[in-house]
Order: C-alpha cells, then structure tokens, then sequence
C-alpha cells in the first residue's frame, strides 16, 4: 500500500517500556486522555502517529483500541511489545510476526464450539494486515543474531510460564508466540475494519524459567521491536 493511504498510524503497547523510545522519538507531541489511558500523537518520520500504554492485558487493550480507533480514527494499528515463545525456532531476543491472532482463554468447548472461537467474529483466527506483516518481517531481518519467523500470535489473561500451559496453546492453536493483548486487539480492529498487525520480540521461554529470563530480557527485547515500529512507520 502507498504511504499516502496512511493518513495516521496507531502504536500500542502493554507497558511503558515497549512504548517509550517510540514517543522520544516523536515531534510536535500532544497528549489526551480516554479511559484513564494516555494518547500521545504526533510525528514519526514524518508520518502522523498516534502511542498509548494500555496495560496488561485483554480488557485494557480492547479498552485501550476502541478509544484510539474512535478519536484518531488510524488506518493502521501496530501492537508492538514482548512475549514468550512456544517454538524451538525462536529464543529471547529473536521476532515473531503475527500473521494471524487468537485468544487461546476463550472457551466455549462446552457448548460445542471450536477452542477459541469467538463468536463475534465466527474465527478461532484473525488475520493481520498482509502488507504490514511483509514490511515487519523484512525489518527484523537486519538485525544481526536475531532470529524472525511468523506465525499465530496467541493471548490470553495469563502469564505462561508452564509446560503445561505450553503445550496446550501449541497443540490448539499451533501458535509461534503467547502474550496478553494481541488477541484482542485484533478483535476490536477487526469489527472495525482496521488493518492491524502484532510484532512481538521474545522475551522469555513460557516455562519454567520464565519469569527469570522475563525480568532479565525484557529492556532488550522491548527496544528490538520499538527499532521495528520506527522503521516501519518510515516505510508507510
């Protein structure tokens, strides 16, 4: 798609730290608030962006997109941040691209419905935008030691740090990644016919280590995919 097409881009992250070099970046900043979340707009390379810090998780960030979709009005929503990855392809520090999310906690197995069918949207899985996914997988390539696959991003209202977890997101879902807001904001862009794409840098195994290698990779991993986001909105 041509940059033109892009009248204003929206970046979210779950925490200040996978948002923040993206905003010291920015020019001619404004900031308003919605929901208790602040939105900070302005220019990124020349391009019109629009930042929030959601929170953790699904209902902070649905909360967080249906407000930057109704006063900014983006054609383009990147959700930017960290997770955990569930495949041997991937370590901490390396990018999985989101070429489709779910939400691997909604259940209605009981009813009779797929897992993670939400019937809003009859899908177990939410396509990202195609155009968007191609120029972030080409952006993580230049990194050097740095791994990129993509893949099913799965969230959920859950830090996964078991194997039992795991492997249950794996065999469900076939899932590359896990964290706790892609899944829905791919939802909310999706009932608003709003192109969206999910980048995640890995920052822990979704083990038993997990919380130990989160808290130590966690900086490097949040600056991996803010240096993707800046990239991206300079080639839109």
């Amino acid at each position: 798609m041509e940059k033109e097409k892009y009248k204003m881009i929206g970046i979210i992250g779950a925490m200040e730290i996978e948002i923040k070099t993206i905003r010291s970046k920015m020019e001619g900043k404004q900031s308003s608030t919605a929901g208790g979340m602040e939105f900070v707009s302005g220019t990124l390379n020349g391009t019109p962006v629009v930042t929030a810090v959601c929170g953790i998780g699904k209902v902070c960030a649905a909360m967080c997109t249906q407000a930057m979709v109704i006063n900014y009005k983006p054609s383009l929503i990147i959700n930017t941040g960290v997770g955990g990855t569930l495949t041997d392809e991937l370590s901490v520090c390396d990018i999985c691209v989101a070429d489709n999310v779910c939400q691997h906690d909604f259940d209605l197995t009981s009813i009779g419905s797929p897992a993670g069918e939400i019937p809003a949207i009859n899908a177990v899985k939410i396509p990202c935008d195609a155009r968007a996914v191609e120029i972030l997988t080409e952006c993580a390539k230049q990194f050097d030691g740095i791994k990129v696959k993509t893949g099913t991003v799965a969230s959920g209202d859950q830090f996964i740090a078991g194997d039992a977890q795991r492997q249950r997101i794996i065999d469900l879902f076939g899932a590359s990644a896990c964290e706790m807001e892609g899944g829905s904001i791919g939802q909310v862009c999706r009932l608003n016919g709003i192109p969206f794409a999910v980048v995640r840098a890995i920052s822990d195994s979704a083990d038993g280590s997990a919380e130990m290698s989160y808290n130590e990779f966690l900086p490097l991993a949040a600056d991996n995919a803010a240096k993707m986001i800046e990239d991206i909105v300079a080639k839109y």
